[in-house]
């Protein structure tokens, strides 16, 4: 069996455009017929510059290969380019065609992915979403309204969620960490306060900022919001100084997550040897696909932390983040778009069930989804954006108002 044919989709997110402004689909065919999905989570260039990398690296590191030679496809990957470090947009690439790849051997196998990385452990998997503005709510306004937000909260607690994300902080910016306002910590108090009244003991608060700060702001937003009891404080600073991280944990009194920014294991850990982050979130389609995130587990669980696998895409990484999950000892919840409805379940044939806040898999072969090609050829990304951007003046200094993620 070997790996033949590439097609990539870059589908526009239609309003909201929850998970980002497009999504990147890679579809891999084997001369032998079977087809696989993957999905590219890499944000550092335009979509346009994104797919002739995917194309380059499919054709010098993945063409003509046997699917099951995953290792040696991703060091050819990691290696070939005098490079042997973590590079974002060429993992990125990778990504999407290595997830493909365990798609093809699942349903060559006549196994679900789960099953070819050691077996499932958890049937249902925790869940966890952003909280966005209800039917009835302002978007212009919802980020910054603790009170909407609390409100929403108690409908998705209702519906079932156990856990919910908020980032009230301030806008992210290209700039370096910054101290956190009074107003920000203020704000951020009252997300805090207001959400954990509406929701009781019946969810989790996750804490998000995108790394807006230095390692002493951090500190003091830490210590203003742990009176809510947050599960998490996720990427207090900017995720390029593992010191700055060691700093933070050192002193928080909050559990402290990140990696969604992150690629490989080599990314990760100077994290781990600086006891520099209790729980780490890999993206999987940006982290250099399931084999490595699998590799990253093992060694978060030796240095007792815990994987939250991050979701700011589409449903072929949200699939393939589950598929991860289901086998981990130390899984913690992942990340899902609201309950993996909405635009996201268009783009699949077969959604995955959401119940009572958790996904169940059951042993579908492959990823347990597939792309509704007709769907994602309907939505073409035409703009040049990046996935996600950040602002570019410094924090306060923006007549903008922030929107949150």
């Amino acid at each position: 069996m070997k790996l033949t044919d590439l097609e990539i989709f870059v589908v526009g997110t239609p309003p909201p455009g929850h998970g980002g402004r497009y999504f990147i689909f890679t579809k891999l065919t084997t001369d032998t017929g079977i087809i696989g999905y993957g999905e590219v989570y890499a944000a550092a260039v335009g979509p346009d510059a994104m797919t002739a990398v995917v194309q380059d690296v499919f054709e010098r590191h993945v063409a003509g290969r046997d699917p099951h030679d995953i290792e040696a496809m991703f060091r050819s990957a990691y290696s070939s380019g005098f490079t042997q470090r973590p590079d974002p947009t060429v993992m990125g690439a990778f990504s999407g065609l290595e997830i493909a790849c365990w798609d093809i051997l699942g349903k060559a196998h006549d196994l679900p992915v789960h099953k070819l990385l050691g077996g499932q452990i958890t049937r249902r998997i925790r869940t966890y979403s952003y909280l966005y503005p209800g039917a009835d709510q302002d978007p212009a306004s919802f980020y910054a309204s603790a009170d909407m937000s609390a409100e929403q909260a108690a409908v998705m607690v209702d519906q079932g969620f156990t856990a919910l994300k908020f980032d009230p902080a301030g806008p992210y910016t290209i700039m370096g960490g910054h101290q956190p306002a009074m107003a920000d910590l203020s704000l951020s108090t009252r997300f805090c306060a207001r959400i954990r009244e509406a929701v009781g003991d019946r969810a989790d608060l996750l804490f998000g900022t995108h790394g807006q700060f230095t390692p002493s702001g951090a500190i003091r937003l830490a210590h203003a919001i742990a009176p809510y009891q947050p599960l998490w404080f996720e990427e207090p600073v900017p995720p390029d100084n593992p010191d700055a991280m060691a700093m933070v944990v050192a002193h928080s009194p909050v559990p402290i997550a990140t990696g969604e920014r992150l690629t490989t294991r080599a990314d990760f850990q100077p994290l781990l040897a600086r006891n520099a982050a209790h729980i780490l979130q890999p993206a999987l389609g940006r982290v250099g696909g399931i084999w490595e995130a699998r590799k990253l587990a093992v060694l978060a669980e030796a240095h007792g932390a815990q994987i939250a696998p991050h979701l700011y895409a589409g449903p072929i990484e949200w699939a393939a983040n589950l598929q991860l999950a289901a086998c981990l000892p130390n899984f913690l919840i992942a990340e899902t778009i609201c309950k993996g409805d909405g635009f996201h379940r268009q783009l699949l044939n077969r959604g995955l069930p959401w119940e009572a806040g958790h996904i169940l898999l059951d042993d579908t072969p492959g990823l347990g989804v597939s792309l509704n090609e007709e769907a994602a050829r309907a939505h073409p990304y035409t703009g040049d954006r990046l996935h996600l951007e950040m602002q570019n003046v410094p924090h306060g200094q923006s007549d903008t108002p922030w929107s949150g993620g």
